[in-house]
């Protein structure tokens, strides 16, 4: 209804209505930029009443989160696992998968609750890590964020230096992150906008009930992806295993953008000083794993991931195709 229809009490009343939201919304933000590890655990405690309350509907073995099998590959092939990153609608190995398929890769894909705190998806990876052949090494590549899970369930969980292993089974062979936020990104305070791309697919192909925001988190993973969070901090300040190697890749839109990188991801965040240095690619942060455009060319990130897993698999690219 047009609000020059409205009787002068009721408009009133509405713009009441809305200035209280808007102020409520203004101090809610200035107390969490103020706060972050206060509100980090208030979302943890929200999520995990949620978690109580409602088991049901919260419940993530719904189908779409979990390890996936794409393909299964030779007997002796690679196993490759997938992971992506913050509020991805599914779409980000679309290219990916089948390059790895045509080099005979057994390929997985790791569907996570990603709005969670980067710990708990480690974690969550961890749970389903007994899927995996554990006479058969794992080579893992992520993408944005998905780098973060990958470091810590390496770093913390598989492979902890002077430590005991978290999980057992398939040793880590080998990690690619690719446009990872190392140091953080200032993007995720734009949280709700990227949620938004990550759950209108998942309505419009009515996957999952009205609990399928909140069944992927409380927003925690943005507040663990600010520069400078305790989470960065700690996971920043751990050893990272020699017995991993790791190869780094960083976007970059023009030769004049290192500020802004890859458009999501800073050059300088990506980059670390225990790691090797980036493998830089002309691309934007998508863009380096997936065809923005239909008639795009190959994603630049892919030929150097299939290079390195050829190199690390001790195989030349024609004599594995040959082979498989």
């Amino acid at each position: 209804m047009d609000d020059r229809k409205l009787k002068p009490g009721r408009r009133r009343a509405l713009w009441a209505i809305l200035g209280s939201i808007a102020l409520a919304w203004i101090a809610w933000t200035g107390w969490s930029e103020s706060n972050p590890a206060a509100e980090r655990e208030l979302r943890v405690a929200a999520h995990e009443w949620l978690e109580t309350r409602f088991s049901d509907v919260m419940d993530q073995a719904d189908g779409w989160h979990g390890l996936h099998l794409r393909s299964a590959g030779g007997a002796d092939a690679p196993v490759v696992v997938l992971i992506h990153g913050l509020d991805e609608p599914g779409t980000i190995w679309n290219d990916m998968i089948p390059a790895l398929v045509d080099r005979g890769h057994q390929v997985w894909e790791l569907r996570y609750p990603n709005d969670q705190g980067i710990d708990r998806s480690a974690g969550f990876l961890a749970s389903h890590w007994p899927a995996l052949d554990p006479g058969r090494p794992v080579f893992l590549v992520g993408h944005s964020m998905g780098g973060l899970v990958i470091r810590e369930f390496v770093s913390l969980w598989r492979h902890p230096v002077d430590a005991v292993a978290r999980v057992e089974g398939a040793p880590v062979a080998g990690a690619i992150l690719g446009g990872t936020p190392n140091k953080g990104s200032e993007w995720a305070r734009m949280r709700a906008l990227l949620e938004f791309r990550d759950q209108f697919p998942a309505i419009a192909e009515k996957r999952h009930p009205a609990f399928a925001g909140l069944r992927d988190g409380t927003g925690v993973a943005k507040i663990d992806l600010r520069p400078g969070s305790d989470f960065l901090k700690a996971l920043n300040a751990r050893p990272w295993p020699s017995t991993v190697p790791v190869i780094l890749i960083a976007g970059l839109l023009n030769e004049a953008s290192e500020i802004i990188g890859d458009g999501v991801v800073a050059l300088d965040s990506v980059a670390l000083p225990d790691y090797p240095p980036p493998v830089i690619v002309s691309t934007s942060h998508r863009g380096m794993f997936v065809r923005v455009f239909y008639g795009d060319g190959v994603p630049p990130a892919i030929p150097h991931v299939v290079d390195t897993l050829d190199h690390w698999s001790g195989a030349t690219p024609d004599a594995y195709t040959t082979k498989h």
